[in-house]
């Protein structure tokens, strides 16, 4: 049984969508920073439909670079979280602000 393209679409949607709300909404930086790969992976489900649904591998190489986009983004990512962590005692990216001093 094979799932239509539109079927596909509408879930990677639905996944960004997610994700943009979970950017927009939360102050919390890991989940921000969960939403943010949650977007990715979304863009990377569409990328993998659309190779399948024209038969050639391009979105799938597309999304293995993604992925090692997506892998140094969490190294950058998780380091700022943690300078933040370690001088304000909090996770909020509000207060993001305060690292410069």
């Amino acid at each position: 049984m094979v799932v239509p393209l539109h079927h596909i679409i509408a879930i990677a949607s639905l996944l960004f969508s997610i994700g943009v709300l979970g950017v927009l909404f939360r102050r919390n930086a890991i989940i921000v920073f969960m939403s943010i790969e949650i977007m990715l992976n979304a863009v990377n489900l569409a990328f993998v439909a659309f190779s399948n649904y024209h038969g050639n591998v391009h979105g799938q190489v597309f999304v293995f670079f993604t992925m090692t986009l997506a892998a140094a983004e969490v190294a950058v990512g998780l380091a700022i979280i943690i300078s933040l962590f370690r001088n304000l005692q909090t996770s909020d990216i509000t207060e993001i602000h305060n690292l410069k001093n």
